[in-house]
Formats: C-alpha cells, sequence, structure tokens
C-alpha cells in the first residue's frame, strides 16, 4: 500500500505540471505514454511468442508518428494522410511474404500490430488535441474517470454483491458499476456546468457525462478480457503498485475516443 501511495503521489507531480503547461512538453510526454502502451500491448503478445525485431522497431516509430500527428492543433479534429494508413497496413501484411517462419510471424501477429499501433497512436493524439482545444475538457474526462473508479470500488466495496462480469473481472459488481456512474456523472457535470458551458442543456450534459461514465467502464472491462485472455494480472510493472500504463489509462482512452465522437455529432 505505501508504494502504491508513494507511485500515486509521483504521477501527481509529474503528471499536473505537464498538463497545466501544454503545448510540446505535454505532447511529448503523452507521446511516451503511447510508446509504453504499445510497449505493454506488445509484451503481453509475446507471452506466447517473440515478434521479430524489426517489426517491433517498425510499430514504436509509427506509434510516435501517429501520436505527434497534429500535435499543435486546436480543434477536435485529427488528421492523418490515407496514404500513411494505407502504408501502414500494407507494410505489416505484406512483411508476411518475407518472413517464411510462420511461427515467428503470422496474420494474426500483423492484425494485433495494425490494430495496437492505431489503437495507441490516435488515443493518446486526441488526449494531446482535447488538452489543446481546453485544459478544462481533460480534467472533466479525468473526474469522470477517476470518480467513477473510486466510487465504483467503494460502493462494490460496502454494498457490491451481484457481479458484473465475473469471467472477465471477478471483484467488479452490478452494484459497484451503478455507484460509479452515478457519482462520476453527478460530480463531473457538476465540474461541467459550473466551469465550462453554462449555456448547454443541462438534461443533454447529464445524458452525455452518464454515456462516457459507462464507457469508461467498459474500457475497464476490455483491458480486464485482454489480460485474462493472456493469463496476467497486470499490463506491466511500470508503475509500482499499480501495474502499467494501460492499467491506469484503460478508462480514460475510452471516454477519450466516445468524447471525441460525441463531440463531433453535438
Amino acid at each position: 500500500m505505501k508504494i502504491r501511495i508513494l507511485s500515486a503521489i509521483a504521477m501527481i507531480v509529474i503528471a499536473v505540471p505537464l498538463l497545466i503547461m501544454g503545448g510540446e512538453i505535454f505532447a511529448v510526454f503523452m507521446t511516451i505514454l503511447a510508446i509504453a502502451g504499445l510497449y505493454e500491448l506488445i509484451h503481453i503478445r509475446e507471452t506466447e511468442r517473440k515478434f521479430p525485431f524489426l517489426m517491433k522497431v517498425f510499430a514504436y516509430l509509427l506509434v510516435i508518428f501517429l501520436a505527434m500527428n497534429n500535435f499543435d492543433s486546436i480543434e477536435f479534429v485529427y488528421n492523418v494522410d490515407y496514404r500513411v494508413m494505407s502504408f501502414v497496413i500494407f507494410a505489416f501484411l505484406a512483411s508476411m511474404v518475407f518472413i517464411k517462419d510462420r511461427d515467428k510471424y503470422n496474420l494474426m501477429d500483423a492484425l494485433f500490430l495494425i490494430g495496437s499501433v492505431f489503437f495507441m497512436g490516435l488515443s493518446f493524439n486526441l488526449m494531446i488535441i482535447t488538452r489543446n482545444f481546453d485544459m478544462k475538457y481533460i480534467i472533466y474526462l479525468l473526474l469522470i474517470t477517476t470518480m467513477t473508479d473510486t466510487f465504483a470500488l467503494f460502493t462494490g466495496m460496502f454494498i457490491g454483491k451481484n457481479k458484473l462480469a465475473p469471467s472477465i473481472s471477478p471483484k467488479k459488481t452490478i452494484e459497484g458499476f451503478i455507484g460509479g456512474v452515478l457519482m462520476g456523472t453527478f460530480i463531473a457535470t457538476a465540474f461541467y456546468v459550473t466551469v465550462i458551458n453554462q449555456s448547454m442543456p443541462l438534461v443533454l450534459i447529464i445524458f452525455v457525462t452518464l454515456l462516457l461514465s459507462c464507457v469508461g467502464q467498459l474500457g475497464d472491462l476490455v483491458f480486464s478480457f485482454v489480460k485474462r485472455e493472456y493469463g496476467k494480472k497486470d499490463f506491466s510493472n511500470l508503475i509500482p503498485g499499480h501495474g502499467g500504463i494501460l492499467d491506469r489509462f484503460d478508462s480514460l482512452i475510452f471516454v477519450v475516443l466516445a468524447f471525441i465522437l460525441v463531440h463531433s455529432i453535438i
């Protein structure tokens, strides 16, 4: 517990100043997290067999490009040349022809790397773009994820009886899910109304926040499913007492993706 608390304090001390400063230094920090996230996905996949070294290097270079793409944009728009996306897909798939040993690299490996590169690169780039647009939105999203997770934990601990998804995450309960969503929605909505936008209809704010809170818990379950598939408790031990980067950012990644989608619609 002591290590967990010290790690949490260290994360806050590092992350808060970078979030406030924004700009290039925040973009670089997010890119480092994207690289770490990709490392964890590759690492957990490699419990079965190792990827060819050059394919891993190629994947890391691409995730850096995607994460830093449009890093100075101040609009909720992600622009990436379709030729780049085509090249990424082509390169990972075409490599199967030249790597003849199917025990080292096959179609599933190629698809895994393609998905991981785009998932990490786009997710953390959208965090950069959201911060560039307005720091208040990042705080809003962080409130949704942290308050939902915190109150889901305590609600489940005290009154949780019915399992939410026992085959994926045995400790999560339906009561915890409901408690987390309700309190996460209440606190994040209060912040949005008082700090970000007082003119938007309250019903709409509540609905969007409630939706994002549910998506955050869905993200948590998705990443838990991945870990269970590979027989792992954590993605890595990069953060002492907390596991890996993806163990901490699982909910936020899904919430950011959903927020950008919702924002583009409303």
